[in-house]
């Protein structure tokens, strides 16, 4: 899980995608619409994607991607970001990590 750690703590938002997955897409579009600048790794497109895909499983993500970190915390996947979404939390999470300024 190291690698994971040491990728999510470089930036405010860190997702975690392949570049095939339209739920992946999806999401990156939605954060970014924000005001956010994510930092991606296209596990698909990465070197060592395989590696992180299987730190990423261990943490917990079911699928693996996409996965979302904001401010260091582990959001989750597609689901857990809208639900954070339509409760009116994402955009708190994304202003507490300084991803986005009012």
């Amino acid at each position: 899980m190291a690698m994971v750690t040491s990728l999510m703590s470089e930036r405010p938002v860190v997702i975690f995608s392949k570049s095939s997955c339209c739920m992946c897409h999806t999401i990156k579009t939605l954060i970014s619409n924000f005001g956010a600048n994510p930092t991606v790794y296209e596990l698909d497109e990465h070197p060592d994607g395989k590696q992180l895909e299987k730190e990423l499983r261990r943490l917990g993500c079911k699928p693996s991607v996409p996965a979302v970190f904001i401010g260091e915390e582990l959001i989750g996947g597609a689901n857990e970001v809208m639900s954070h979404h339509l409760k009116g939390q994402l955009v708190p999470l994304l202003l507490k990590a300084n991803a986005i300024w009012v």
